[in-house]
């Protein structure tokens, strides 16, 4: 193994696309487990994934990592019913906040593994499986100390695009500038994604699926930025 090859194994093995934090389910999220949890959970096995079964149907696959109390999630799933929505989550609030929004509202296109999406992208889906990928404001990190465990950066995405097919997009989006600079350094050296956007910085403009949440309402409103970055698999 080259002394690269084993820094990015390292990496791997350390990274994780989540951070625990401490919540307090509500009463209807503690229901959502019992009365919907069934349909739309699917769990994480070391072992490859009968999409096609999970879902009930063949469609285009989109694996989202990180969905946060899934909001948006569900907004996108609604409003692209053509496609199969994977969603990774560990936060136990933010998985029964979407469970509730998936019974309630009949999101029949969303399944949800609470599991860590390395081990999930690994193990149970292979190479060249995903139409898409969406990872919305993952943690910043700001501090300097700590941009080592931001998750976007070279390892990881090499092997993420490895999972994507030819023709397909990763979609991030970020509300921190220096991120957002971080992240397209590290997609526009990956050599199997190309840039979607022709604009002179690279950053795209917001897809019209990706709705607005009310933290970047609020943000925009007080003159912050957001910036979208889409890649395409080559």
């Amino acid at each position: 193994m080259t002394e690269q090859a084993a820094s990015d194994a390292t990496f791997m093995r350390q990274i994780k696309t989540y951070v625990l934090r401490a919540g307090r389910m509500g009463s209807g999220q503690m229901r959502a487990f019992e009365q919907f949890g069934p349909k739309f959970m699917t769990p994480y096995s070391p072992a490859r994934l009968d999409v096609q079964s999970a879902f009930g149907r063949p469609a285009p696959l989109i694996l989202e990592i990180g969905f946060g109390m899934g909001d948006a999630t569900a907004k996108i799933a609604q409003a692209r019913p053509g496609d199969n929505f994977l969603c990774c989550e560990v936060h136990e609030p933010g998985v029964g906040a979407l469970l509730k929004r998936c019974g309630e509202e009949s999101i029949a296109n969303i399944r949800i593994v609470q599991h860590d999406a390395i081990e999930v992208m690994d193990h149970m889906l292979g190479t060249d499986s995903l139409d898409g990928v969406h990872i919305f404001f993952p943690d910043p990190w700001h501090k300097s100390r700590h941009h080592k465990r931001r998750l976007i950066q070279s390892p990881f995405v090499h092997r993420l695009a490895q999972h994507i097919k030819p023709g397909g997009y990763l979609h991030l989006a970020t509300d921190w500038q220096p991120y957002s600079e971080q992240m397209m350094g590290v997609l526009r050296a990956e050599p199997l994604l190309v840039n979607t956007s022709e604009a002179a910085d690279g950053f795209a403009t917001k897809p019209d699926y990706r709705p607005l949440t009310k933290f970047e309402n609020r943000g925009l409103k007080l003159g912050h930025g957001v910036w979208d970055l889409v890649f395409r698999r080559v």
